[in-house]
């Protein structure tokens, strides 16, 4: 099979010795929506631009649709790059800004404006195309260096935190139309951001990064749901882990010690033989129930097994239709709890005791 786009053992390391992207592996399908996630300074960027061409790759092999482009210039490739500054030319206007790349690949003035009114309209900016740039809001400059990077007809386009410079209202709609769009097109799509959320809700797949290495790899439900590492599970979403060693294990489920006693999660790993070994149980916010302190212990062992811990509640707060709840342990730690707030309203009162509980099933057991 020929993807789109191949990393093979790919790394970076600057000319002082700083690794900055190490043994980084990916096989692209045509047409995917990728997204690279992670704190600042984890390679993201670099290794967008060690596939744009603006950043050399130091070992490895860089592949597009079967070829090797390691030393192929930018302007080369079969890519296009969208920058969060969007990059555009303030001196032309929005039709010159299109054009520009066209002119550099020395289209004829008749196709070139063709394909340039073709991208105006599909974007909806044949109304403003004879207005300078420097006048335009900037959900219109994003729509711009949209059309000015798909009018060359990339295999593949890299996007390079291109909403970050947006209002919250006007990220969103962006959002809505960079996936439509990309559905449209069939383009394949490499998108770095810091936000969990654009890259929960855009991307069909997520490459968590940290310290230049690959996390984990994963579609959006996945990764939220099935944690692969420590860091995924404190990077994604509000997790909370729960130490402890193996007390057994099956099919199904793993049981650990902890300092809460014998407490379960869904054996999603597949560990077999690994009774002693260090582990930790993921909660995510949404998995986990509490319930007011006076209810029967009895009754809610029915309901969670053996997960169900004493705690406090330290804070409830209503966003929108969700209750946002924190409580304390015995031990101080804390649990970040959520769920809809017709679930919880007029039940809790903060500095009251109660029991936090979960199902197995909507726990992750993970290595540490």
């Amino acid at each position: 099979m020929v993807y789109d786009l191949q990393l093979k053992n790919v790394g970076k390391v600057y000319d002082n010795g700083t690794p900055a992207v190490i043994d980084f592996n990916l096989d692209v399908e045509k047409g995917e929506f990728i997204a690279f996630l992670g704190p600042s300074g984890c390679g993201k960027s670099t290794t967008l631009r060690m596939i744009s061409g603006f950043e050399t790759v130091t070992s490895g092999d860089l592949l597009i649709r079967g070829k090797r482009v390691n030393d192929q210039l930018p302007e080369k490739r079969p890519t296009s790059m969208i920058f969060q500054n969007y990059a555009l030319f303030p001196h032309m206007n929005v039709r010159q800004n299109v054009r520009f790349g066209l002119e550099v690949k020395g289209m004829s003035k008749p196709e070139a404006d063709k394909k340039v009114d073709g991208i105006l309209d599909k974007l909806g900016l044949l109304d403003i195309s004879e207005m300078p740039t420097s006048r335009l809001s900037g959900g219109q400059r994003q729509r711009i260096a949209l059309a000015r990077s798909l009018v060359v007809e990339p295999d593949i386009l890299l996007l390079d935190e291109p909403l970050g410079a947006l209002d919250a209202n006007l990220r969103k709609s962006i959002q809505n139309e960079l996936k439509l769009l990309q559905r449209d097109l069939g383009i394949t799509f490499v998108f770095v951001t810091h936000a969990q959320s654009e890259a929960l809700a855009l991307s069909d797949r997520i490459i968590v990064m940290n310290a230049g290495r690959v996390e984990q790899i994963s579609p959006p439900r996945e990764l939220y749901t099935r944690p692969k590492s420590e860091f995924v599970a404190r990077f994604i979403g509000s997790n909370t882990l729960i130490p402890g060693t193996v007390l057994k294990s099956d099919a199904e489920t793993i049981t650990l010690d902890t300092a809460f006693g014998a407490i379960s999660g869904t054996n999603r790993i597949n560990l077999t033989e690994a009774k002693g070994q260090n582990m930790s149980i993921v909660l995510p916010a949404e998995a986990v129930e509490l319930v007011p302190g006076d209810t029967k212990e009895g009754e809610l062992r029915k309901t969670f097994g053996n997960n169900v811990i004493p705690c406090r509640i330290d804070r409830l707060q209503v966003v929108g239709h969700i209750m946002q709840m924190l409580v304390s342990l015995e031990n101080g730690d804390t649990i970040h709890i959520e769920g809809h707030v017709d679930k919880y309203r007029n039940r809790l009162k903060v500095g009251t005791s109660a029991y936090v509980g979960w199902q197995s099933s909507g726990a992750s057991v993970i290595g540490q």
